[in-house]
């Protein structure tokens, strides 16, 4: 994921100067110096990470699946192995992994790359992997009128790779549905085949 950077003067941009002035202050308390070379452009380099991380914060979900359309398809549509990153609003560090989205239309469609939108705004916030599968699947379910929704999450959590329990490898798996349980049956079962193909 790329930082897409900021051309505003950095001294005429407040948020950027208080995670700068955080992240100086946070240097000194582990016992570094800020100013040494190295350290240098560190704070602001942060400061600009977390505000383009966080740039879902000012971003509308809903809005992605406003460009709809009317269409006679009431079978499942599936998006699988979609890679996404959020930080966790415990100990704000990343937690990385993969989703399984699906969905089975009442008559309403959008492009599939306005689903993942939708994953990656709500993403691009201090999250809980719980939280982000309910935002995405209820924004979704409700927006477009699907008969059935749902989502699956898999994640690597820094805060048990790097803390804690240091266990790497580890995942945390997490999903979140709506909707009739036939239709929830047909998205699953064809999640699992798309799987098994990838695994051949």
């Amino acid at each position: 994921m790329k930082c897409s950077g900021f051309q505003q003067d950095p001294a005429n941009n407040l948020p950027l100067q208080s995670i700068i002035s955080a992240v100086k202050n946070m240097l000194i308390a582990v016992g570094e110096n800020p100013e040494r070379e190295g350290l240098k452009n560190t704070p602001k380099r942060v400061g600009e990470f977390y505000l383009d991380f966080f740039s879902g914060l000012n971003e509308d979900p809903i809005f992605e699946l406003k460009t709809d359309f009317d269409e006679d398809h009431y079978e499942p549509v599936i998006i699988t192995n979609i890679e996404f990153f959020s930080i966790c609003e415990h100990h704000l560090l990343p937690f990385v992994g993969y989703a399984h989205l699906g969905y089975i239309p009442n008559g309403k469609v959008v492009g599939v790359s306005k689903l993942v939108r939708v994953l990656d705004i709500f993403s691009r916030r201090p999250q809980i992997q719980e939280r982000l599968a309910d935002q995405v699947v209820d924004t979704i379910h409700k927006e477009l009128g699907s008969n059935a929704t749902y989502l699956f999450l898999s994640a690597e959590h820094m805060c048990m790779t790097l803390r804690g329990v240091r266990k790497s490898g580890s995942h945390i798996v997490t999903s979140t549905e709506r909707g009739d349980k036939v239709g929830l049956e047909l998205i699953k079962s064809g999640i699992s085949i798309d799987a098994l193909k990838g695994s051949e």
